[in-house]
């Protein structure tokens, strides 16, 4: 599943921010998204597990607990291809702003014609 399909899905975008806070159990996941989603506790499960799946957590057990800790690597490599995106906007968008001035220099542009003259 790619990045963005995994966190297209606001619970598993709130379980991120969570887990960006520190390291979690499953428990406390569960009552956390359970109150704010209205969502069962194998629901939560689910997502977690296409957290894991996707390399975005791991869950270690902790005496009866399973911790989820957020994956850096995961998050770091989401933020290259962000920066992908954002690169390619910067340059279209630059060439927007550069057409759009040499239009309001140019004479004899539409944006140089008063409606008074037609």
């Amino acid at each position: 599943m790619h990045a963005f399909d995994v966190l297209g899905d606001p619970v598993r975008r709130r379980l991120t921010e969570l887990l960006a806070e520190g390291d979690r159990t499953a428990g406390a996941l569960t009552d956390v998204i359970g109150a704010e989603f209205g969502i069962s506790q194998p629901a939560v499960s689910r997502h977690l597990r296409v957290l894991r799946d996707a390399g975005f957590a791991t869950a270690a057990p902790r005496g009866t607990a399973r911790v989820y800790r957020l994956e850096p690597r995961a998050v770091e490599e989401l933020d290259h291809a962000v920066e992908r995106y954002r690169a390619l906007w910067r340059q279209r968008l630059d060439a927007l702003t550069t057409e759009i001035t040499r239009g309001r220099r140019a004479p004899g542009t539409p944006t140089d014609v008063h409606p008074e003259e037609h």
